[in-house]
């Protein structure tokens, strides 16, 4: 069930605020809820709770919003709007620029009038906005009192509002007519009303208010003839909330600057938080990623130069070193040393001397030569002593490898020599090898002879 809460401001801020909260059906149907007064804007925050989840609506004092409508030599709206303030100018209290005009759209009225404002003070259309937002109050709508009152089609309607202290009579004359006024006012307006109906049947001339009827839904100060016809008493915000927009075309006077946005509903809002939950951990994510980005490609950089550096240590001849080609280069420079994929060729030969240099530590290494095609390592090194070079001569020998010593002398403290060095059967294969390559050359020649 859709329900309203109705609030009737004041002008000062010590004025008394009428409530009222309306459900069920709209128009005559719709039920009052609750209603009540506070004493002034201060206590405007006990409505704040009242106002959650209910549609907020709010009336102003018709004393505080001059109705006007004029004829503007116009076409467009826009420049009806810009001319209308200064049309107005002379018959204005205070000056335009301290005017807020409000305008509604309505046809041509009978008296071919194409321009209808609302016009208010600035500071007091910001004095009732302040009050709402301080009590956490929000509203869409907001129409003068004499706005919401019921349409007569002939004469007017008319109902009392507040206390014997501030008690207000509300009128309202025509479509975009009406007055606001103090009870005190209203006595003095209503006597006017009466000299003039004496002076004009003593002149004999038409009296705007003789024939006008005047519907009123409380008890009022009148004479008969003023014509008054005394409706059903009704609560005042009860009759203005059953007649709140009616026949105005939402009209409104949040309009312009004063428009309110409107705030999403809280399902709104909660799908809003989570996904601005949602798109702060993606953008967490991604930086989280771009930042491990970063470190790889750092890394990656770091990488390509140890390989650089360590391959022009490896070949320092090369001038030029590309990572991409790299392979092929490390390939292309093995190569020459006896072959890649060479089981017996010099990295594997290289392989199993390790184990005995490792062992015999004292003899040191000074020059490396591979002979590919007797599939032999030979090495220049030097020792302390003879000692160690017999020792890495059994070293070399628990590895499977057939060594042969070259010759030995001593260099100052130091003791040089070499060492031929080959798998074990691989001269035997190599002599075989030869062998049936020179049986077959042989065989070639006799069956050519």
């Amino acid at each position: 069930m859709t329900e309203t809460l109705f609030i009737r401001l004041g002008s000062k801020a010590q004025d008394t605020i009428h409530w009222l909260i309306l459900g069920g059906a709209s128009g005559d149907e719709a039920e009052v809820i609750g209603s009540g007064e506070l004493k002034g804007a201060e206590e405007l925050s006990e409505l704040t709770s009242k106002a959650q989840q209910r549609q907020v609506r709010v009336l102003v004092p018709g004393c505080d919003v001059l109705l006007k409508s004029l004829n503007v030599p116009a076409k467009s709206s826009r420049a009806i709007r810009l001319a209308a303030p200064y049309m107005l100018e002379d018959s204005l209290a205070e000056e335009v620029e301290q005017l807020f005009f409000a305008y509604a759209e309505f046809s041509k009225d009978i008296q071919e009038n194409n321009c209808f404002t609302a016009i208010v003070a600035h500071k007091q259309m910001k004095q009732w906005l302040t009050w709402l937002a301080e009590a956490d109050i929000e509203t869409p709508m907001m129409l003068p009192d004499v706005l919401a009152m019921p349409l007569m089609e002939h004469g007017w309607s008319a109902i009392s509002v507040g206390d014997a202290d501030q008690e207000q009579i509300i009128v309202r004359q025509h479509h975009w007519q009406g007055f606001t006024l103090d009870v005190d006012v209203w006595k003095v307006q209503w006597q006017a009303f009466q000299n003039d109906i004496n002076n004009s049947e003593l002149e004999q001339e038409d009296c705007p208010h003789k024939s006008v009827h005047i519907e009123a839904y409380s008890n009022l100060t009148h004479s008969e003839q003023l014509n008054i016809t005394q409706m059903p008493e009704e609560l005042p915000l009860a009759l203005m909330a059953k007649n709140y927009g009616k026949n105005l075309n939402n009209f409104n006077l949040l309009q312009g600057q004063y428009k309110i946005k409107e705030s999403r509903s809280q399902a709104g809002q909660q799908w809003l938080w989570v996904a601005g939950v949602a798109v702060f951990a993606l953008l967490l994510s991604l930086g989280s990623k771009t930042a491990q980005l970063w470190q790889l490609q750092a890394e990656q950089e770091s990488v390509k130069q140890d390989i650089i550096t360590n391959y022009k240590k490896a070949f320092p001849k090369t001038k030029r070193v590309r990572v991409s080609t790299i392979k092929s280069q490390l390939n292309r420079e093995l190569a020459l040393l006896g072959g890649v994929s060479d089981r017996q060729g010099f990295l594997a030969m290289l392989a199993k001397v390790q184990p005995a240099f490792a062992k015999v530590s004292a003899l040191k290494p000074e020059s490396l030569k591979f002979d590919g095609k007797r599939q032999e390592l030979r090495i220049q090194a030097k020792a302390n002593d003879y000692q160690a070079f017999e020792q890495f001569s059994q070293a070399l020998a628990a590895s499977s490898l057939t060594v042969k010593q070259g010759s030995q002398s001593n260099q100052g403290e130091q003791v040089t020599g070499s060492f031929s060095i080959s798998n074990k059967g691989s001269s035997n294969t190599s002599t075989k090898k030869k062998s049936a390559a020179k049986k077959r050359s042989s065989k070639n020649n006799k069956e050519t002879s």
